[in-house]
Parts: C-alpha cells; sequence; structure tokens
C-alpha cells in the first residue's frame, strides 16, 4: 500500500512538472533559439547608416528571447530602395529579417514611385535608435559659404541613387534658384566623400549630423566643409546658426512643399521588419529594441564611437509615416512638380 502511494505521490509531482514546464514555456525563444536575424543595412560600408546599424546589432540579440545572432548584411543600390523592395518581396515574414533603411523610402513611394515594389504603409516599425537632422555641405575650396553664393556658382553634388542624396540639391535648384549639379553613381556615401576629397565632386547632401560628427569630426575641427543648411522640423541646437531647408524661401507655397520633404527626418535612423510577422515575435522585437536603447552597455559602446542615442519608438514612427502618407493628393503633385522641375 506504501509503494502505491508513493507511486502516486511521484506521479502526481511529475504531472506538476509537466504543467509548470508547459506554462513556462516561450513560443518566441523556442522560434528564436539557435537561429539568426538578418539585419538588412539599406546603404554601403564604412558610413554612419552602416557604422550605426552594426551597433545595434551587437546588441540587440541578448535581448530578443532565445537570443538570437543579429547578422548585418549591406544591401545599397537605387537611393535604398532595393534594400526597401527586398523587405516587401523577397525577405522572410517570420521576424528573421529587419532593417534600416533611409527614412526618404516613405515619401519617395508618394513623391515619386519609380521602381517602388513596397507599401510603407504595411511594414512593422520597430524603433529608431536616434532621431537627426539632415544636412547639405560643399568642401571648403569651392568658396561657397551660403545658400546664396550656390545660386551663384555651380556645385558638383555626389549621388547614390534616386531618393536619397540627390533629392535635396533638385529641390532646391527648382524651388529656389541654386545651381547644384547631381553627379549620381556612386555606390555609397563614403564613395561619396573619398571623391569630395579627390576633388571629383564638391558636396553631398542627405547626410546626418550624428554621422558627420562620428565619420568625420575631423572636416568639423579644420573646417573642410562648409555646411549650408539643414533638414528637420528645428535647428540642431549644436548647429544653431545653419538655417532650416523650410527657412530658405518666404513664398507660403513653396515653405509647405519643403516640409513635406522634411518630414521623413522624423523617422531618424529606424528599424523595421516585415509584413506578416507574427504578433508575439513583433512585441519581442519592439520590446528587444527599447530594451537596448538603455543597455548600459550599448550606450557605452555609442560613446565609444561618438554615436548619438536619441531613440524613438514604434507608435510615434508609424504616427510620422502615416501623416506623411496621407499627404493631400493636390500638394503631392505641387510637391512632385518641384522636385521634377516643373
Amino acid at each position: 500500500m506504501t509503494s502505491f502511494i508513493t507511486g502516486l505521490r511521484a506521479a502526481f509531482i511529475a504531472c506538476l512538472v509537466c504543467a509548470s514546464s508547459t506554462a513556462l514555456a516561450d513560443p518566441v525563444a523556442d522560434f528564436y533559439r539557435g537561429k539568426s536575424i538578418m539585419l538588412i543595412i539599406s546603404a554601403g560600408t564604412g558610413g554612419g547608416y552602416d557604422t550605426n546599424a552594426r551597433l545595434v546589432a551587437r546588441h540587440l540579440g541578448k535581448h530578443i528571447p532565445g537570443n538570437p545572432t543579429i547578422v548585418p548584411k549591406n544591401m545599397p543600390g537605387g537611393g535604398h530602395l532595393v534594400a526597401a523592395n527586398y523587405m516587401y518581396k523577397v525577405a522572410p515574414k517570420d521576424g528573421t529579417a529587419i532593417a534600416t533603411l533611409l527614412p526618404a523610402f516613405v515619401s519617395y513611394q508618394i513623391l515619386d514611385g519609380k521602381q517602388v515594389e513596397y507599401d510603407a504603409a504595411k511594414f512593422n516599425w520597430i524603433g529608431a535608435s536616434d532621431v537627426d537632422n539632415h544636412n547639405l555641405y560643399v568642401w571648403h575650396t569651392t568658396g561657397v559659404r551660403s545658400i546664396e553664393d550656390a545660386k551663384k556658382n555651380e556645385v558638383l553634388m555626389g549621388s547614390t541613387g534616386a531618393g536619397s542624396t540627390g533629392l535635396y540639391p533638385t529641390l532646391l535648384n527648382n524651388l529656389i534658384g541654386t545651381k547644384f549639379k547631381v553627379v549620381s553613381g556612386y555606390k555609397s556615401t563614403n564613395e561619396i566623400h573619398l571623391a569630395m576629397e579627390r576633388g571629383e565632386v564638391q558636396g553631398r547632401a542627405g547626410n546626418l549630423f550624428s554621422s558627420l560628427i562620428s565619420q568625420n569630426k575631423d572636416w568639423l575641427d579644420e573646417k573642410k566643409i562648409n555646411i549650408l543648411m539643414q533638414v528637420g522640423s528645428k535647428r540642431d541646437p549644436d548647429f544653431k546658426d545653419v538655417p532650416l531647408m523650410t527657412e530658405l524661401t518666404s513664398d507660403p507655397e513653396k515653405k509647405r512643399i519643403l516640409t513635406i520633404y522634411s518630414g521623413d527626418v522624423a523617422l531618424g535612423r529606424s528599424f523595421i521588419t516585415t509584413p506578416g510577422v507574427p504578433a508575439d515575435r513583433l512585441a519581442a522585437l519592439r520590446k528587444a529594441f527599447d530594451e537596448t536603447m538603455t543597455d548600459p552597455e550599448f550606450l557605452a559602446d555609442a560613446k565609444n564611437i561618438n554615436m548619438q542615442v536619441r531613440p524613438l519608438g514604434h507608435e510615434e514612427l508609424a504616427a510620422a509615416a502615416t501623416e506623411i502618407l496621407s499627404t493631400p493628393p493636390e500638394l503631392i503633385e505641387k510637391a512632385k512638380k518641384a522636385k521634377e522641375g516643373g
């Protein structure tokens, strides 16, 4: 009888252990354990976007249940359209692919649309590691020190392609009369910088202040570049003497058009994942990203490479993207003409 009771107790305890293990099981951790997550970087190697993405990649995995390995993969081309199209059409939809894209991919969808095979409204936002103003600068030997100077002198501006570094010079040419000449074909912003130093081109647009400080601080310290304008909702406090793009005209309609093209800046250095990711995995990715942004080791790593960390959550990013995508059609048409020279 005693052995029978003992057996019942053992069976009961085994059932409790089994039930407890089932209750504690984490399907997200089970999915990610032993796997890797591909991080698509829509820029070439060596630039600010690449450096920032790899910084996040070094720390994000330890905050995701199951601790998957984050594998960065550069996919430049077409002004970041190649990566955006890949994420929408080709990348796995199970939470094993994330990307950091130049934020202009959102407005480019409604303002141009050439070669666009994605719907920005259907991407899932994870978070942004930094929200920073874009800028436009020229090499010191040009003698161009202001936008007014650029209205009098032709300046060769390096570009990686549509929807990217050629956008701001084109807008300024068409709306306020500057004489920028866009030279396309460069594979990365790092290539543009080398071309500037060699004298092949004289400037670039679309960089972030944080990237400039991190990658080319000597240019600032040694006054090798002249920053002509910045793009954002307000002036960067460290560059408060540099005018905003929207401040370069007093014409109400032109100012409104330039405001549309400034909207992407609110998306910062954002990270997305594909449509269709299961809700529990998406929530885990977002939580892991938020935790990474406050991780002391991540912050120390960022400080060591002069990378700013001013994060923004997925809800704010989604709201900013929605505002861009809901621009009234009549204003979109005027903005398109400004971009194309109409």
